[in-house]
Formats: structure tokens, sequence, C-alpha cells
């Protein structure tokens, strides 16, 4: 665990989805719309090159604190080891090439052939499985052997500072000719190294180096932003605003009229759950309790108000005409 956040990405392979609002703006031709759009993708592309700079920079660190001085830590060791080793073989190993000397168990053969199938031998007494026994010493070297079990073979392992692998055929004087060139082996091995050495204390200090840089385009990416966050404003479509553009309703034409809500309740007049509503018919009209749950109708204060001026002039008529029809009876 680490106090790191990780960083993941992914490619996007949806498809643009727009929404009511988008679709709306450009159809009316909004030119703000397009220029969202357009920072949109810019932006995920400078947020998702930001994210593998990150990831770069945790691993640059991870790098610098752990992989690379344990690399260096054990190409070291193994530099110190084979030329140990190496030494050891130049002075062990005679300068003449044909003479031989070389212990296998307790007897020490200075014919190569002898001392290879004496090898071979050894080999067949071997039991165990994995576990390498120690069948004798050649030029200071201890040598081991053991069965792969998995590969079906016999492995020698020639133990010095390090160890030196290879494997046992049937062959004697093949076997002592593996042995000789695994020695040998040793000075190219420390060459390979050493080369290696050297690229890992390189990549070492580039690393140090390329962890302090910041990331290139972070002015860019504030700077789109910045002006995302302003369209979004102006064109009403961040988080906090809604979800459409110029979906406000269009003013009447009457200005300050109000709606004024003109549903009365509805008495029931008798089982069979018929209302009666007066909307201005001295008749009334019935409805079902199937339309009990229709809308009341709203009207505006204007017709509101022509509504009561017709209901006035009614009442005024017919007050006068029975003033008129009381006159007559009292005559």
């Amino acid at each position: 665990m680490t106090s790191k956040s990780p960083v993941r990405s992914c490619e996007d392979v949806d498809e643009a989805a727009l929404s009511y609002a988008e679709v709306k703006a450009l159809a009316t031709g909004n030119p703000y719309i397009k220029e969202k759009m357009d920072l949109d993708i810019q932006v995920s592309k400078l947020k998702l090159m930001k994210a593998n700079h990150t990831s770069q920079k945790y691993r640059l660190e991870d790098n610098i604190a752990k992989h690379y001085p344990q690399q260096i830590t054990i190409l070291k060791e193994r530099i110190s080891g084979l030329q140990a080793d190496i030494q050891t073989a130049k002075t062990n190993l005679p300068a003449d090439k044909e003479f031989f000397s070389m212990r296998v168990g307790n007897k020490v053969y200075t014919d190569k052939k002898e001392a290879g199938t004496a090898l071979v031998e050894m080999c067949k007494e071997i039991k165990s499985v994995n576990a390498p026994a120690v069948i004798g010493e050649y030029a200071g070297f201890k040598m081991a052997v053991s069965f792969d079990s998995f590969n079906h073979k016999f492995v020698m392992n020639i133990k010095g500072q390090l160890s030196h692998n290879l494997e046992i055929g049937v062959d004697p004087l093949g076997n002592i000719s593996r042995i000789n060139h695994a020695l040998e082996a040793m000075t190219k091995e420390l060459a390979e190294a050493s080369t290696k050495l050297e690229n890992v204390e390189r990549q070492l200090e580039t690393a140090k180096v390329e962890v302090t840089k910041p990331f290139a385009q972070e002015a860019e990416l504030s700077e789109k932003l910045d002006r995302l966050s302003a369209l979004n404003a102006l064109l009403n479509m961040d988080e906090k605003g809604d979800d459409g553009i110029g979906m406000e309703d269009d003013k009447s034409e009457l200005g300050t009229e109000q709606v004024a809500d003109t549903r009365k309740p509805y008495p029931i007049e008798n089982t069979r759950h018929n209302y009666a509503v007066e909307n201005g018919n001295p008749q009334g009209m019935r409805l079902t309790a199937a339309m009990a749950d229709k809308p009341a109708q709203r009207v505006s204060l204007k017709e509101k108000l022509e509504t009561m001026k017709v209901k006035a002039a009614g009442n005024n008529i017919e007050n006068s005409v029975q003033r008129d029809k009381g006159k007559e009876e009292y005559l």
C-alpha cells in the first residue's frame, strides 16, 4: 500500500451523445455550443495526457526509490563474484592445457576421459531429486550434481563465489569440455554485467531529472478548463444549472396579467356521483365522476374581468325587469 492515488486510463469507445439542450443549441445555430464541444474534446485529450504523465512520474519515483538501487546492488555483487571466480580459475587452471587434474569422489583423475566416465557413474548413483550432491572438485571449484525431474536431465553446479550451471550428458569427454567452457564464459559474463550496470546507473540519473519535470501542457489545460466553465455557465449546461437552453416559457402578450385559479368544489348531487360545475352558465353542467380528475381550466385576469362585466350587466337588467314588474303589480 502506498499513499499514491493510482491512475487508470481507458479509451472512450462510446459514441458522442448530445443532450436535448445541445441539440436545440445546434439547431438554432448557437456558436457557443460548437466551441464547447471542441473544448470538451481538447480537454479530454489533455486530461488523458496528464494522467499518463502522472503515472509515468509515479513509476519513475518507484524506480528511483527501489527498482534501480536493487538492480545496481545485484549487478555489483555479481561483478564482484565473477571477478573472484575468474581469479580462482586463472590461479588453479594449469597453463598447459594438456595437464589435467580433477577429483571425483575420493579419487583424483589426470585423464579427461576417465574423469568424465567417473562423473557419469557418480550421476547414476544419485537417488535424490532436485537436491544437489557434491561429487568432486575441479580448478578450485566444488562440483555438485542434481537431477532435474521436470526436464529429466542431470545438472552440474560449479560453485565458487557464484554458481555456474551446466548439463551433464552421457559423453565423458563432452562433460569435461562443458565444464571448461563454463569457466571460460565467466569473462564474457563479467563484461555483460559491467555494461548492464552502466546502463542502469545512466537510467537512474535520467529518471532523477525526468521526475522533476512538470506536465508540459498544464497552462493550456488550465486555460481551456476556465473557458469551458465559462461556456457552461453561459449555456446553462453545468451541473448546477438547468438542462435546457432557452427553455423558459415565453412571456404572455398581456405582460402583467396574472393567472387565476377558477376551480370550484364539486358538490355531490346524488348517489350516482354527478357533479355540478358553474362556470358562468346559469344552467350549469353535469360531469360524471370519471371527469372529476380533469385539470381545472386556467383563465387570465383579463378574461375574468370580462366575465364579471357580463354578469354585472345581466344582473342589472334582471333587477330592472323585476322593479318594472313590481310596479305593474302594484298599479
